[in-house]
């Protein structure tokens, strides 16, 4: 009897072991799935912002960069062409003298120093003609001095000097031509973008009066005319100046070489003319 209750008392132990495993195995499992269905939560909602993201990039408008002459075309339009026009023209005209004066100063540079050289030598060797004919031969303004010079040299030295220095004084005026009006086109570029700026204002203040209302956007139109054409009346001035400036220059150095080239060549001639 004893070991009939021994044996039951064993079986129901090995039993009750065999529940607490069950239930423990069963417990883990239970536990991941929470785990597993957040991850799969997690995983879409990334799925749906991505896309989400996309069709936005999508949607959004391509802002296409403008290049400079456009947006100078944009502008030239909102300024006004009755009022940008004048300071456009003001500008090709200005720099179409720029140009020429330019070209001009250029060509009438000159080597003055191997000039002299190769005058002396042919005035030693009494070669007057050969002078001329080297003059003539080279361009520029202090080349044409020296041929009046020696043109006149057998009425003696000092109506060659009175012809040097008048001669000299009608090349330096050709040397600045066309300066006035160079300084007349910096003068009304700005002038024209000023007048614009004061069209532009009152403008503005016609809209305000019509409306009732001080609001930007009823001063915006005339306010950006009046700025546009400022702006540009000030660039195109700018721009002139800075070549106005440049040329005047060119024209002081080539006045300096023709003072200098006057009087040496006097020298050779007082030296070596018989």
């Amino acid at each position: 009897m004893k070991k009939v209750i021994a044996l039951m008392s064993i079986v129901g132990l090995l039993t009750f072991t065999n529940l607490n495993g069950v239930m423990a195995q069963e417990q883990p499992a239970q536990a991941a799935e929470p785990a597993t269905e957040q991850v799969d939560e997690q995983t879409t909602d990334s799925t749906v912002a991505e896309a989400v993201v996309e069709e936005a990039e999508e949607a959004a408008p391509v802002v296409e960069k403008k290049s400079f002459h456009q947006t100078l075309k944009e502008k030239y339009i909102q300024g006004g062409a009755g009022w940008m026009t004048p300071v456009l023209l003001c500008l090709i005209f200005g720099m179409a003298l720029v140009i020429e004066r330019i070209l001009y100063l250029n060509m009438a540079s000159t080597n003055v120093q191997k000039l002299l050289e190769g005058i002396e030598e042919k005035v030693k060797a009494g070669n007057i003609e050969g002078a001329k004919e080297l003059c003539r031969d080279t361009r520029g303004p202090v080349a044409s001095i020296f041929y009046q010079g020696l043109d006149r040299i057998e009425e003696g030295l000092d109506n060659v000097e009175k012809a040097v220095t008048s001669y000299g004084g009608v090349q330096m005026a050709r040397l600045e031509n066309n300066m006035t009006w160079i300084g007349l086109f910096i003068a009304l570029a700005p002038s024209f973008g000023f007048l614009g700026t004061v069209v532009g204002m009152v403008q503005a203040f016609d809209d305000i009066e019509v409306a009732g209302d001080i609001s930007p956007t009823v001063v915006a139109g005339g306010m950006k005319v009046a700025l546009l054409t400022t702006i540009f009346g000030l660039i195109a001035a700018i721009i002139l100046q800075i070549f106005y400036n440049y040329i005047l220059t060119k024209i002081e150095s080539l006045v300096a070489q023709m003072e200098d080239g006057s009087i040496s060549f006097m020298d050779i001639l007082v030296k070596n003319h018989k």
